[in-house]
């Protein structure tokens, strides 16, 4: 009869589309996963590389997107717990490299890293993220400029608190021509990180000896957090996405005063 041919069509048909479906599926969901690993691998790549360029060569032998603590305080500008880097050489906490955001651009929030040896210097200081002016306050870049190096080997006592301000403010950091608010602010997220790792050295490098999982626990112990510090162990880096907080509305592009 022709009715049972059809319905047996109509099966074979079916069967085949349910097979494709599952198939498509199957295959768009390993692509997927593929893809998300290599995204994820090309992340962790790239936060290696930055944070490599903090620290000296040598100066740690530890893995460190692998050693952190997560660090909240408005000295840090941010407004969420972010990642601490605890460099660790032959079993000590040798650096940290804070996270630190600098609110006061001239188009908006600055992020910076900012490496910071044991004894209180500056190892290092590199802006992973802005949206100052082309060819004017973009020469916090590396890239655009040697300027951002002029922080390495400088500490809290070295120069004095007044010191901590470009040359127009009777400090002692260059402004750009035409551009002064981008490099102010930027010397003073760096002071201000600074400052708090002087107020919680401590506790992120834990007692003399003692490894980046130490330090994690001592962290941990304390009992209450005060209000503006809130520390956590963290077992991973921040994506990029993490590091943005939410920003002022852009100013329009120009000179800076």
């Amino acid at each position: 009869m022709i009715v049972p041919e059809i319905s047996r069509s109509m099966l074979k048909n079916a069967t085949v589309l349910g097979l494709f479906a599952i198939v498509t599926v199957g295959a768009v969901t390993l692509l997927q996963q593929g893809t998300a690993e290599r995204i994820q691998a090309a992340e962790r790549a790239a936060q290696v590389r930055a944070l490599g360029e903090i620290l000296p060569t040598g100066s740690y032998d530890n893995h460190l997107l692998d050693d952190s603590v997560l660090v909240q305080d408005r000295l840090l500008g941010n407004r969420s717990p972010l990642p601490a880097y605890i460099a660790i050489k032959d079993g000590r906490p040798s650096a940290v490299i804070l996270q630190a955001i600098a609110p006061d651009g001239y188009s908006g929030a600055i992020h910076l890293l900012v490496g910071i040896h044991a004894d209180g210097r500056v190892a290092g200081v590199r802006v992973i993220g802005h949206r100052e002016t082309p060819g004017l306050g973009d020469k916090i870049e590396l890239a655009k400029s040697p300027w951002i190096r002029s922080f390495e080997g400088k500490s809290l006592t070295n120069p004095a608190a007044d010191g901590w301000a470009v040359k127009k403010d009777r400090g002692e950091f260059d402004q750009f021509a035409g551009a002064t608010i981008t490099p102010r602010a930027v010397v003073g997220a760096v002071h201000r990180a600074l400052q708090y790792f002087d107020a919680h050295k401590a506790e992120l490098l834990a007692a003399e000896g003692a490894t980046a999982d130490a330090a994690g626990n001592a962290l941990e112990g304390r009992s209450e957090p005060d209000e503006v510090t809130v520390h956590s162990r963290a077992g991973s880096a921040a994506t990029r996405d993490e590091l943005r907080t939410t920003e002022p509305a852009a100013k329009p592009q120009g000179d800076q005063p």
